[in-house]
């Protein structure tokens, strides 16, 4: 086990990058598969699916540290810096690849060997991997819906709807969007969408300020529908996206924001078509963490700001990583970007609600049970956390994170029961134990950190990895793991722990098994059913909306709630997000509407509405609308004015929100 000693020279590094710095290249190429910050090119000598399990004496892990950290494989960071300046490296610049910047905080592209020559430059306070954005998981209608009548998605007057034209709605998501769709072509048959960037695009013009995907222009749109009809072939074929899955989620959620029968019917719209490939040998390659959210957020400002637009973006991906209090770098970089007038984000609260089944055989509840929390009444006591992995019949070959957050002022001890019911060593305040191979197969790391340089806070990372080989795989163990907690010096007391989710799916046969990327989960016991609101959700000046069923009057079962690490009102406000008919995309004529469920569906409501809003008054800053959304929801039946943890401050009121800005609008041509 390290000392603190040792601990103090990587302190600008974060912990699981220290982890993943241990690894092989043969490791971290497989890893490549399954984490989002890392990508590599090297060829993997075999895939996770085509191996079996064999036998750990041929293949155990050598003792600390990797002798030479793999330069072939690529790692996503945010920057931390002192002053924002431009930070000053050595020799060889060029594999130092800057990719964005925004106040002190920077994005870089860079060999995983030159993470700490990036940590040693003078400027720099704290090197992170950017979080894995989750694959958004809607509740799909297997039914062929009508089209969605164009009363129920019109609120205030004709003059507000058209104040719109000089809006843009920029659209952060997956899957593609339809720009050919009827729902977003004009009276004259062309499309509203100003642009696409594609940043999983291997081909085609990039834009301006990026050096990756490619940049699908108004003309270039435009001239694949004129094309289409004489070729017989629809428009997205002629202009393809990376990612063209029937029923888009993008193309869904831009259809409910700013769609003919949508909310800001008038707008432009923009989207940035994040990288999220199905398959394994695809993911090695790609990037899908928060600094492509990072990317998209500048590239729609800038847009906007070319065109002279007011901008009201959405997002309806998420993560759970750090501290749920708007102290990560991608919360922090959106806050930045949304201190100037005339801009909006809205995000997803996320579909973490659902602590118990529904009904028999519902396995809802896994993805709900994130959140625990509590408090260590004094020295010497200890609470008990019981952290479930997946098994019968299958083998979980993710990564599973857990991040656990409590005050400074306290210094916890911690220790790790595996199934078997061995104790590993407990792990004092400032200590780890980085790596450690158990005789199941299972890689445990295990980071008891003290005074995070992004909130001062104490946070202890806990990481149970899969045995990786060309050779073999062996999954984690699966079963129930307990973390205890234990009072060391206690002032405060209360602590706040989330799993990181891993994207749910079936990479194929393992030897004998399944082989899952499968999330792990609290139990019944260790669950605490609020505070699972997305990470991304947090943020100071983002708009976090929760999924109302508007038929039913009440919060949806999935939907997460809030508030924040520190206390603050997320989700702000609730709105419809069930059974949502929009736009079906890339699915031809004959088939052009979906119903879907979720806070993805939420959320791009409140960002037409507050697009609308911008139209109405151009200078109103991101807080402004914040406010305005809280003040004039109302609250559901039996509920009172009052913030509620599922809710916010109620359901919204388009139209009261278009006169409060009008109001506004107003006041200020009196002066």
């Amino acid at each position: 086990m390290a000392k603190s000693k040792d601990l103090s020279k990587l302190r600008k590094i974060q912990p699981k990058m220290r982890m993943i710095e241990n690894g092989s290249s043969e490791v971290n190429g497989m890893r490549a598969q399954m984490s989002a910050a890392l990508s590599t090119d090297r060829a993997v000598t075999a895939r996770i699916t085509e191996l079996s399990k064999t036998k750990l004496a041929r293949h155990r892990a050598k003792k600390g540290q990797q002798k030479r950290v793999p330069a072939d494989v690529l790692v996503n960071v945010f920057i931390h810096t002192t002053n924002g300046q431009q930070i000053d490296l050595p020799q060889k610049k060029k594999v130092f690849r800057e990719t964005g910047n925004r106040g002190t905080l920077r994005t870089m592209t860079l060999p995983l060997n030159k993470v700490r020559q990036l940590a040693a430059a003078p400027n720099v306070v704290h090197v992170e991997m950017g979080d894995p954005l989750a694959a958004p998981t809607p509740e799909v209608s297997p039914e062929r819906p009508k089209a969605p009548e164009p009363s129920l998605r019109s609120f205030g007057s004709d003059a507000m709807h058209g104040s719109g034209k000089d809006v843009l709605i920029g659209i952060i998501d997956v899957q593609g969007f339809d720009f050919s769709h009827p729902d977003f072509l004009d009276d004259n048959g062309r499309t509203r969408w100003l642009a696409i960037w594609d940043q999983g695009a291997e081909s085609g013009v990039t834009p301006k300020r990026f050096k990756y995907g490619a940049e699908l222009t108004h003309d270039d749109l435009n001239q694949a529908i004129s094309a289409s009809a004489n070729l017989h072939v629809p428009p997205w074929e002629l202009e393809p996206q990376s990612q063209m899955v029937p029923g888009s989620h993008g193309t869904h959620v831009a259809s409910v924001a700013a769609g003919n029968r949508g909310i800001c019917r008038k707008s432009k719209i923009a989207g940035v078509l994040v990288s999220l490939p199905k398959e394994d040998i695809e993911r090695r390659r790609s990037f899908y963490d928060s600094t492509r959210i990072a990317h998209a957020v500048d590239y729609l400002v800038d847009l906007a700001k070319e065109k002279d637009l007011a901008l009201s973006i959405n997002v309806s991906l998420g993560t759970n990583g750090h501290a749920h209090d708007a102290s990560s770098a991608i919360s922090r970089w959106i806050d930045y970007a949304m201190t100037t007038p005339g801009r909006c984000i809205s995000v997803a609260a996320g579909n973490a609600g659902q602590e118990q089944p529904a009904f028999q055989g519902d396995l809802g509840y896994v993805m709900g049970r994130i959140h625990t929390s509590g408090k260590i009444a004094a020295r010497g006591l200890n609470n008990d956390l019981e952290w479930m992995v997946i098994g019968n019949g299958r083998m979980d070959v993710s990564e599973n994170e857990l991040e656990i957050w409590y005050s400074p002022q306290d210094r916890f001890q911690v220790s790790l029961r595996t199934p078997s019911g061995d104790w590993l060593p407990a792990v004092d305040p400032g200590e780890f134990l980085q790596n450690r191979q158990l005789p199941d197969g299972t890689f445990v790391s295990i980071y008891n950190e003290l005074y995070h340089p992004a909130n001062g806070a104490n946070y202890i990372a806990l990481y149970l990895s899969p045995f990786l080989s060309s050779e073999g795989v062996i999954g984690v163990k699966p079963g129930q793991w307990t973390v205890r907690l234990v009072g060391v010096e206690v002032r405060d007391g209360r602590y706040h722990g989330w799993i990181e989710r891993d994207d749910p799916r079936r990479v194929g046969r393992v030897g004998d098994r399944d082989g899952w990327r499968f999330p792990s989960f609290f139990s019944e016991r260790s669950n605490v059913d609020d505070s699972s609101v997305s990470s991304l959700a947090c943020g100071m000046r983002v708009l976090s909306v929760a999924n109302l069923d508007f038929a039913k009057e009440r919060i949806h079962i999935t939907s997460s709630q809030g508030p924040t690490r520190d206390g603050r009102f997320k989700p702000d406000v609730a709105a419809p997000g069930t059974d949502i008919v929009a736009a079906k995309g890339f699915a031809g004529p004959d088939d052009l509407w979906i119903s879907m469920t979720g806070t993805s569906m939420a959320s791009p409501y409140v960002c037409g509405i507050a697009g609308l809003m911008l139209g109405a008054e151009k200078t109103l800053t991101a807080a402004q609308i914040e406010g305005i959304v809280q003040r004039t929801a109302s609250p559901l039946p039996g509920k009172s004015f009052s913030w509620i943890n599922d809710a916010g401050f109620g359901r919204i009121e388009p139209e009261e929100c278009l006169k409060e800005a009008a109001r506004i609008n107003k006041r200020k041509e009196l002066r």
